[in-house]
Formats: C-alpha cells, structure tokens, sequence
C-alpha cells in the first residue's frame, strides 16, 4: 500500500472550512481579547464566537464516530486545529476541552455514561463547556503518590448513594464555566477509599458548589478562561464514577495522550504564525542597507533552520494524532514526542526567528512576541515536560523489551 503525505480532498475541505472561520470571527476575536486588560472579561469575549463555532458543527465533528460525532482520524484533528490555533489557540484550546473530559468516558464508561454525558457535546447550539480537573494549586506531577506523600488532595467520600467531593483544582480551562457555576460536565481526578479514581460531576451537582479564588492572568492563551477554584461539599451520584475506584491513574494518563499529541501541532501553529511575521520582514525591510536583509546568508540560514523544524513538527504531531486516535501501540511513545519535542522547538524556533527580526520584535506592538507568550505554555500545560511528560518517557524506556524502532514501523 503506498504511503501518501498528500491531504485528500477531504482534507482540504477541512482545512478550507476551518481557514475560513478563523478568517471570519478568530483573526478579529483575537485582536479584541488582547486589547482587554481584564482575565474574565476578555474570556467571555471568547462565548459568542464560541457559539457561532457549535452552531456551525465544529464541536460534534471532534467528537469520535462511535459516540455519536464526526471525527474519523487524527489527521483531521490535526488539521483542524492547525488552522484554528492559527488565529486563536486560546479558543481552540476551551473548544477541545471535552475532548479530554471526556476520553475517561470513551475508555471503560458504560452504555448509560456515555449517552448522558456525550449528550451535551452533540448539539448545535449554545456554548457547552468540560473540564479535565486535574491539576491542583500545589501541584499535581506526583499525582499518584501513596501515602505518606500527599499525592492528589481532592477526596470524595461516599454518603449513601452520593459521593461527596471537596478539594482544590487549578489551571484547566473552564473550570469555573462560564458563569463561576461550573462547566456542563467535570471529570474530577480525586482520592476515594479505593485509590485515585474519576468521577463525573454535571452542571447540576456543580453549581452552588465552586468557589472562584483566582482568575489567572496569563501572559500568552489570553483568552483561556483559567481559574483556581474550590470544591465544596459537591454531591454526585455514586454511578458516575467513571470504571473502578483505583483506576484513575491509569484513565488519567490515557486522557492526556490526545492533548499531548495535540501540543505539537499548536507549536506549529505558533511556529508557523511567526515565520510568516519574519519572512515578510526579511523581503522588505533593508535596515539601512541596500537590499533586504533575506540577501544576508546569517538570515537566511535562520529561515531555514525555521521552516525545517516547523515541516518535522508537524509531521511528527500528525502521526502522533493519528495513532493516537486509531489506538496503535505506538500511540504513547508518538505523543510524548510531540509534546515534548514539539513544544521544545517551537519555543527554540519563535525566539531565533525573533533575532532575525532583532530589536524591533522587542515591542509588544510588534505581532511576534504573542506567539512566543503562547509557545512559552506548551511546554508546561497538559502535563509538563520536566515533572511528567520525559519521566513517562523514562518509564517507556524502561520498560523490558523496548524496542526503539517500534514508534516508526521499522522494527
């Protein structure tokens, strides 16, 4: 079977349908939320554009088949978010979040699970939120610490027929929801009797029951709506934990895969966003010389430096989506690549591209700076490189029988 990197018609329909958008309401919401000095208000300027966006289908087509939505591979995915992240990765980021809410659910929920708590993320209209609530304000890298370190400190206590659950959550995107009353669905990593396990919390267990204690204010993924937020006394029927009590380690670290795949392709977003901002500033701008600065091999070089990482960035992210998506074996190894090579070089290339500019980029009027504050996060959101993402490298090394030339196909 021949291997193309072609993208078939389908796929440049995908890429024009999402160009499209984020020509028509991303490229001018972007501009808005950077304007506004305020972290909640400039989040809420996210909520009609977001509407538009479920209105339009792009919510259910990132939902997979089998659950009821349109999302058939990851190099949709891929490409999808790309074209967003291009304009507004700070929205794409809070579109997707369902995605990792909800994989727990995709995994080991039951027939009743997954029709409620799909239910919400198949409309066509409104502006539906989920949260992952995972990290914890003091950190959450050792997450699956026994005792005596603390390890999670969210607990949740079974009164009857109902799991209690209190603690502190931070960092996720729409924790809060959009109205401090919670998110339409919360998938709560905690500590029940039986180990680190998932519950399920909807809107209506929720709210009344979140206390807002900070709203962050980020200096890149302005427009993520980011909060640290209490729990308190928050009651949920016992048959939503997701699985077995125990089983949210495991189910966590599955539910990570996506995103971390994913951070590549929001690298090259960055990445790409920026080259453009250099190029068209090497071909035109002489600084005093006689011709534009691309006739000078140093700025040449730097270019295409650039442009290669970008190109192996993305080809990379796309195999780590797709394996991710279709469950290949290599699925764990391809992500962690992406995660961590793909925020690492984005971050390496926006500054060198940065330099090509020289001084003039050092302006926050100048547009490049923005992706660098956006690229600054990829290498610390959906689980750091440091405190998580190369210690599951470690462990995958480790691991008898490693076959380093599995990833590739080439074993």
């Amino acid at each position: 079977m021949t291997v193309s990197f072609l993208l078939s018609p389908e796929h440049e329909q995908i890429k024009a349908t999402a160009r499209r958008f984020g020509e028509d309401h991303l490229a001018d919401l972007t501009a808005r939320v950077k304007a506004e000095p305020d972290p909640l208000t400039r989040a809420l300027l996210m909520r009609p554009v977001f509407e538009k966006a479920v209105a339009a289908g792009f919510l259910r087509s990132l939902i997979p088949v089998p659950f009821g939505g349109g999302a058939t591979s990851g190099i949709d995915a891929a490409i999808f978010i790309e074209e967003w992240a291009s304009y507004s990765p700070d929205l794409t980021i809070s579109f997707a979040g369902p995605l990792i809410a909800l994989a727990p659910v995709f995994e080991v929920g039951t027939p009743e699970q997954i029709k409620r708590f799909v239910a919400p993320f198949l409309v066509e209209s409104g502006s539906p939120v989920a949260a992952m609530a995972y990290s914890e304000p003091g950190g959450s890298a050792n997450f699956d610490a026994e005792a005596p370190a603390e390890g999670t400190r969210t607990t949740a206590v079974l009164d009857g027929d109902e799991w209690v659950i209190n603690g502190r959550k931070a960092w996720s995107s729409h924790l809060c929801g959009w109205d401090g009353d919670g998110p339409d669905l919360m998938t709560i990593v905690c500590r029940t009797p039986g180990g680190v396990s998932l519950i399920v919390a909807e809107r209506e267990h929720l709210a009344g029951h979140i206390e807002v204690e900070e709203y962050y204010d980020l200096p890149g993924l302005k427009g993520c709506l980011t909060t640290r937020i209490r729990l308190k006394d928050v009651r949920v029927p016992r048959e939503n934990l997701i699985g077995e009590e125990g089983q949210g380690v495991a189910l966590t670290r599955n539910a990570f895969l996506i995103s971390g795949a994913s951070i590549g392709t929001f690298a090259v977003a960055a990445m790409r966003q920026a080259f453009d901002i250099a190029y068209r500033f090497a071909v035109s701008e002489k600084r005093g010389g006689l011709v534009p600065i691309i006739n000078h091999q140093a700025v040449s070089d730097a270019l295409a430096d650039a442009k290669g990482k970008i190109e192996a960035v993305r080809l990379l992210s796309w195999r780590a989506l797709d394996a991710v998506v279709s469950q290949h074996p290599a699925a764990v190894e391809l992500a962690l690549h992406s995660k961590i090579y793909g925020s690492e070089t984005g971050v390496e290339v926006i500054n060198d591209l940065i330099k090509v500019v020289g001084v003039s980029a050092y302006d926050n009027n100048f547009p490049i700076l923005a992706h660098l504050a956006d690229a600054l996060s990829y290498p610390i959101i959906e689980g750091s490189n440091i405190g998580v993402r190369r210690r599951q490298m470690q462990e995958l090394f480790r691991t008898p029988g490693y076959d380093p030339l599995a990833a590739s196909g080439m074993s």
